[in-house]
């Protein structure tokens, strides 16, 4: 599927050489250059616009105009004959205060090994300059990080952070000599986790009509609402905050509790669900935390497949977990070799986040980063051979107000993607369950089971374990869940995590 179509970059566009140098993103992840491929960081400038909504309808009309520039990271492989043809531009995350690159921390053992290029856009302004939220133990934002490196990049606002989007992916597309090299590209894909995902849900109902330059999108981790054309997402999020707050205090007081608006007392923003004819394919990847957060879950913009819509809601899932911590802080996860003891470092549920602790120890369910890197390949597939995902379970939710996942005999969700971790379990893993305000509430819990739970489930032990274990791996992955060449490690892991 090549059906985007891509117009001539704008005149005044003009993309700088490969700036030699530490690149500033996250907390390190580019510190290091992956064994056959090559991390180049450009500068960008131009003019770029702004939208307005035609009242009424899902179409966008241009409002403004302003001159910008930013950055963009490309990773990309060194030898022409191991690109596999598609590119994967991930909007980076700014709600720490920061750029960050969730997706690339959670798919780059995909990305490497199958020979994709990657391109990271500072398309926001809070990542380069700051912004109305700011989490401590995170980078500060990259010109302030690096003045003397960044010092001449300037932002207009995130109205415009769409155009500058678009403006990169088209010269991804039709520039590829001036930014991929030897590469030529057939695929484009979208990513964006928890903000930028709000970003791109926005992006795909109203730009993506006139931009027509993604062939799909991964949107991983969204919410219930979506970023305003504005561009003012940080400080509307900060608002419906303190409002969701307000409306919950004023609802337990029986007199003005029935003044509230039934459909609002449960929502602090409005929901929106991506356009039933979006033009692209759409996978959508929910975790746990993403559909129940009181106030802002996804749950209220939930929709039915269509023909290109799919939705994955991953059980035992939270919108951030311990595999992402140390995904983001090192290399040594970027490799299928990594060792045994790493990667179980990885996936142990710790209590400290930031600097933080947590009141109970985070989330540290594997499928998040085996589910989402096969979710990456099939909507890969998808694009490039127009064979579409198959339909998968919801979660199972009450009708409570607001409303809470239905539980299994021991505890875990009930329906949605499954994984050998939930249904062969050692732990209870939710995303939902964690005090700390909405910063703790995105890293859900992990409740190891005793040795007399243990004993209950697996009555052979440890061999009894690890053969139902291998069962519901062979399942997942029959299912397309989970992808079969990483069997091997998640069956080692098995071996090794397992408590009793």
């Amino acid at each position: 599927m090549t059906g985007a179509e891509s117009s001539a970059m704008p005149a005044d566009t003009v993309f700088s050489d490969p700036i030699p140098g530490r690149i500033t993103l996250g907390l390190g992840q580019f510190d290091h250059t992956p064994a056959g491929y090559l991390v180049q960081e450009r500068f960008v400038s131009g003019t770029a616009h702004s939208y307005h909504r035609v009242a009424g309808g899902l179409e966008a009309v241009v409002a403004a105009t302003a001159r910008y520039q930013t950055r963009l990271v490309v990773v990309r492989p060194t030898d022409p004959s191991r690109f596999n043809g598609t590119v994967i531009v991930e909007w980076l995350n700014v709600t720490g205060g920061t750029d960050a690159a969730p997706d690339w921390a959670y798919l780059n053992r995909e990305i490497l090994r199958h020979g994709y290029a990657y391109v990271a856009v500072s398309a926001q302004k809070a990542g380069l300059q700051g912004g109305p939220i700011r989490v401590p133990g995170m980078m500060a934002p990259v010109k302030k990080a690096d003045p003397e490196r960044y010092g001449s990049l300037l932002h207009p606002g995130d109205a415009f952070s769409f155009d500058i989007f678009s403006q990169i992916g088209r010269a991804v597309r039709v520039e590829a000599g001036a930014l991929l090299g030897p590469l030529v590209p057939r695929h484009l894909l979208a990513v964006g986790q928890s903000q930028s995902a709000a970003f791109l849900t926005t992006y795909f109902n109203l730009i993506d009509p006139l931009a027509k330059i993604f062939d799909g999108a991964l949107i991983h981790s969204r919410f219930a609402g979506s970023a305003p054309l504005t561009g003012n997402f940080g400080s509307s999020m900060v608002v419906s905050s303190v409002k969701y707050s307000l409306i919950k205090l004023l609802s337990k007081w029986r007199p003005l509790s029935r003044l509230l608006p039934a459909g609002g007392r449960n929502a602090a923003v409005q929901s929106v669900r991506i356009r039933s004819d979006v033009r692209a394919p759409i996978l959508m990847f929910i975790t746990e935390t993403d559909l129940v957060l009181p106030g802002f879950g996804y749950i209220a913009a939930r929709q039915a497949d269509a023909p290109n819509i799919r939705t994955w809601e991953v059980a035992g899932s939270a919108h951030a977990d311990s595999y992402l911590m140390a995904a983001m802080q090192g290399s040594a996860l970027s490799s299928d070799s990594a060792p045994i003891d790493t990667l179980v470092k990885a996936f142990a549920p710790l209590d400290i986040v930031l600097g933080r602790r947590l009141a109970r120890p985070m989330n540290s369910a594997p499928q998040h980063h085996y589910v989402l890197m096969a979710a990456l390949a099939a909507l890969r597939t998808w694009v490039a051979e127009g064979r579409a995902p198959q339909s998968t379970p919801v979660l199972c939710v009450g009708g409570t107000s607001p409303p809470i996942l239905l539980a299994d005999a021991v505890g875990n969700a009930s329906g949605g993607v499954r994984s050998p971790w939930i249904d062969v379990p050692t732990a209870r893993l939710s995303g939902v369950g964690q005090s700390g305000g909405i910063f703790g509430a995105l890293f859900g819990v992990t409740e190891t089971f005793d040795q007399r739970k243990l004993a209950e489930l697996y009555p052979g032990g440890r061999a009894d374990y690890l053969d139902k274990f291998a069962v519901a791996l062979s399942s997942a992955i029959g299912n397309g869940h989970i992808l079969g060449e990483d069997a091997s490690q998640i069956a080692a892991l098995a071996a090794a995590t397992y408590p009793g």
